[in-house]
């Protein structure tokens, strides 16, 4: 085991509170995100991947828990959603005390709870919103009631910054029929579309993408900057790493955004590093149980991909 390099661990906290741009009521280090999502038993995704995504990049975590699932590799065997004022409570007692750099939402089930969320997130100002339009489990199992997708749409993606869809969510929210985004001009289209709902940014993520023309990539596009449509998208593009232990792959896609909005990086840094973060989390990705693993959220320090 190696030594713990006290001058090298200051001077990275002291390189992350100079990143940090802190709300008005606040200047109180380490750097805050809260994330408003489901709860996953199995520790792979939900919540729990949130938490140790924020704890790995330097951000105190805070979570307000909108859904206990029962769930492990094998996939989602129940799901109880919170009352709505067991949410709201758990946000004002977070959000009226601490406070937040940013905020992630993941799984909101319902009409309901979407437009509750929204709410209360206009009640306390936050503006470093990310949007994971959680919909479909890992294994196919349903996360949402059909009326929620409307309410994201209305509600809650006009107040974020940025929203981070996969492919199928992406078919789901602009209503046409999964499979249509076949390639990355449609990507390109598409998240342009998606602008259209309102948040500033839209983060496309293509893993579900199979073209030959990107073999052995994976490509996500970020379109926007100035909440409109129309503008020529970014890809962002690494090594699609051969391995079917992606559980949790979103959620800490999304956290980690969240996580490097409230340190103050600007929207393309934060989603490029979010980026090198869970590719790493993937290729350290471990087999448990029988069925689809989980990442490894501790990789992007290990010596395998060159960080001390």
């Amino acid at each position: 085991m190696r030594d713990f390099d006290y001058l090298a661990a200051s001077a990275f906290t002291q390189g992350i509170r100079a990143n940090i741009a802190y709300p008005a009521e606040s200047s109180v280090w380490p750097p805050r995100v809260l994330t408003i999502a489901g709860s996953d038993s199995g520790g792979g995704a939900g919540i729990q991947a949130d938490l140790k995504t924020c704890q790995e990049l330097g951000v105190f975590g805070m979570s307000a828990i909108t859904a206990v699932t029962s769930q492990n590799s094998r996939g989602v065997h129940a799901v109880y959603p919170m009352p709505e004022e067991a949410i709201l409570s758990q946000m004002d007692a977070v959000l009226g005390d601490i406070g937040a750099h940013a905020a992630k939402t993941g799984m909101l089930y319902s009409k309901d709870i979407v437009k509750a969320v929204a709410s209360k997130l206009d009640d306390y100002g936050v503006r470093k919103l990310v949007v994971d339009p959680v919909l479909v489990a890992k294994d196919g199992s349903p996360l949402f009631r059909r009326d929620a997708v409307n309410a994201l749409r209305e509600d809650l993606l006009p107040r974020a910054l940025v929203v981070t869809p996969n492919l199928p969510e992406a078919c789901e929210l602009l209503g046409v029929e999964e499979g249509t985004i076949r390639s990355v001009s449609d990507m390109m289209e598409a998240a342009n579309m998606l602008l259209r709902f309102g948040s500033k940014y839209v983060l496309l993520k293509g893993g579900h993408l199979e073209d030959e023309a990107f073999r052995g990539l994976a490509i996500d596009v970020l379109a926007g900057g100035d909440g409109t449509a129309g503008m020529q998208p970014l890809t962002l593009s690494g090594p699609r790493i051969a391995t079917r232990h992606t559980h949790g792959t979103g959620c800490s896609t999304a956290a980690a955004i969240a996580a490097y909005l409230a340190r103050g990086f600007e929207m393309e840094h934060a989603a490029r590093e979010a980026k090198c973060f869970v590719a790493a989390a993937i290729a350290r990705a471990v087999p448990l149980g029988g069925g689809i693993g989980s990442l490894w959220h501790a990789a992007h320090r290990e010596p395998a991909h060159g960080l001390q």
